[in-house]
Parts: C-alpha cells; structure tokens; sequence
C-alpha cells in the first residue's frame, strides 16, 4: 500500500484539494450542521449554456420536483467522436455527484466540467442530478430523490433530450457518495417497474461506503487527501438516521444489516474504479466481492496512484485511462443489450 502522500501531484491540485477540504472542515459547525452561506465562497455554481457549445456540449436545467429542488442538467455532446454506440444512438448516463451527502450541485464547477468531459469523450446524453442535502435532509432522502428524477424522465416526454438519445440503454453513474447513492438507486430500480427506461450498466467510481469496522486502508491512509476517519464518520452520522452506527444497510451495503440483492435479476452489471491513494479502497474492494458473492456481473479497475476524487482532474494521467475504461465497458454493455 502507498504511502498517504501523494508527492507526484502537480502543486495546482494540491493547492485545490488542501483549500476544498479546509472549507469542508471551516464550514461545518460542532453540530455537524454546515454553513452554506459560508460554502458558497468555496463552491462555485456555474449556468447551464443551451446555446453556446462549452467543452464540446450544450447543457440545460429542468425541473422535476420544485418543493424539494429536484432538477437536473442535461448535457448534450455538440462534438463528434469515436461513438459508444452505432447509428448516433446515443446512451443515455444518470449521473449523481460527490459531496459527503452533504455539499455541491451539478451545477458546482468542478461536477459541471466533469459532466462536459463525461459527454463529449462518451458521446452520450448525461442527467445530472440535484438532490437534497444532509443534515437538513437525512437517508433517505437523497435516494428518493434520485429515482424520482428517473421516474421524471421515464414518464415525461422532453423535448430537451436529443432523439438520437436511447433510453433502453441507460446507465448509472456516480462518484464518492453519489456511487453510494447509485447503487441504492440501482436497488429500488431493480424493482420499479419503468415504462421507457432500461438500465444496462453501472459506473461506481470509487463509491463511498463504510462501516464500524477500521479497514487496513483507512488506518494505514489516514490523512490522505480529502478523506480522514474525522470526516468520514461526520458525514455518517449527518446522513444516516439518528440513534444508527456506520453497520446500517445504507454505508454498509453487504454488512450484518444487509438487503440481499442476490433476488434481485435485474440488478445492472458494475464496474468499480479504486484508488492506491484513497483510504476508503477497502472497502470499495468489498463492495466489488459483495457484488460477486450476490451472483452479479461485476468488473474491478484499480488505480496505484490515484486519489480519491482523481476524476475531477483531465491533466492526470488516470483520467484518461479512466475515460477509456467507461467507453469500453459501456460499448460492451450496449452491444451486449442489442
């Protein structure tokens, strides 16, 4: 196992990393409530561009759920590459962001560059999804929020979605504790009957879960950018309900408390990124053999040098290999499902 620093970054991510998780740490009170105004200073929101092309796409913002500030953005790709799919049959990628359950939006700059780069190198349609936020809203509010936005998108006909987008060929796709809430997505999709959507794939890049056990990587990582135990358990006890530990079914997917998913057919086939430099790897790499112990088709890509959240940055070396993992194991996906 690496060390916990990572020396080979380039200073500029460095200094980004070090100022976000000072605000992170600067914001939340002894509560563990958060100072948003404050945050805002630390978060820069971004407008959608429904004309002007940014990064090889257009995006909008749609509405779902106004009382509970369900909306998505909608990207489109405006460029043209090698396609993940033939005949410009575009997949379709729901995408949940990061943030402990806790900060940002899909309109949080480094979230809406991500989504940019996730179309144009994809060449498919992403739905990125804002959900409510802990602690003002706990589990399991964020996962209903989520499937509310699939079930927006199965029942209503937008004619913001380009026609070359395919919704029998959608996936899910979510990073840190946007992976958390794609896989419990992915469970209560499994069952929902969806009239237009179907899901052919999951994209869980370095998914946030945890447990009351310490794992050799969070004790031997601690320190590591972005991620301690301090932080970790504050977001758990922040989200999950009051009066649970870190072994609830909602942080602890295969743990005492469980929900079998082996019952559970259409479950979509997972791929899971990992990275050397992040102290909750261990526990990503359960969720991989939990996945394969429950019957289901899973895929595990590991990283060495990798942090968590190494996705966010196109000038590492990871992220095109990561691009290129994506493009791969959806292109499988898609001729697989025809």
């Amino acid at each position: 196992m690496p060390s916990k620093s990572p020396d080979h970054l380039p200073w500029r991510i460095k200094l980004f990393v070090s100022t976000l998780s000072y605000a992170v740490d600067f914001t939340r009170r002894s509560d563990g409530s958060i100072n948003r105004r404050l945050m805002s200073w630390f978060d820069p929101r971004t407008s959608p561009s429904p004309s002007k092309p940014i990064n090889g796409g257009k995006s909008m913002d749609i509405t779902v759920d106004k009382t509970r500030n369900i909306w998505f953005r909608l990207y489109n790709p405006t460029t043209t590459t090698t396609t993940t799919a033939d005949d410009n049959d575009m997949p379709v990628i729901f995408y949940f962001h990061g943030g402990g359950f806790s900060y940002f939006a899909p309109s949080s700059k480094p979230f809406d560059d991500f989504c940019y780069n996730l179309a144009r190198e994809l060449q498919a349609v992403i739905i990125s999804v804002n959900y409510r936020l802990a602690p003002e809203y706990r589990y399991p509010c964020q996962y209903e929020d989520c499937l509310d936005a699939m079930k927006f998108i199965d029942d209503t006909k937008l004619e913001e979605i380009p026609s070359e987008a395919n919704l029998r060929q959608c996936f899910l796709a979510g990073d840190s504790a946007g992976g958390n809430l794609a896989h419990h997505v992915a469970v209560r999709a499994s069952e929902y009957e969806f009239s237009n959507i179907k899901l052919i794939g999951f994209m869980a890049i370095q998914p946030y879960f945890g447990g009351e056990e310490r794992t050799e990587s969070e004790i031997k990582l601690e320190g590591a950018p972005f991620i301690t135990t301090k932080r970790t358990d504050l977001v758990w006890r922040t989200f999950l309900p009051e009066g649970s530990n870190r072994d609830h079914q909602a942080s602890n997917v295969f743990g005492p408390n469980a929900v079998d998913i082996s019952r559970l057919d259409r479950f979509p086939p997972t791929i899971v990124f990992v990275g050397g430099f992040d102290p909750l790897q261990d526990w990503q790499k359960s969720y991989y053999e939990g996945l394969k112990k429950s019957g289901k088709e899973a895929f595990l890509i590991e990283y060495p040098n990798a942090i968590h959240s190494f996705y966010a940055f196109p000038e590492l070396p990871e992220f095109s290999l990561f691009m290129k993992e994506v493009k791969g194991f959806m292109q499988n996906r898609i001729h697989g499902a025809n």
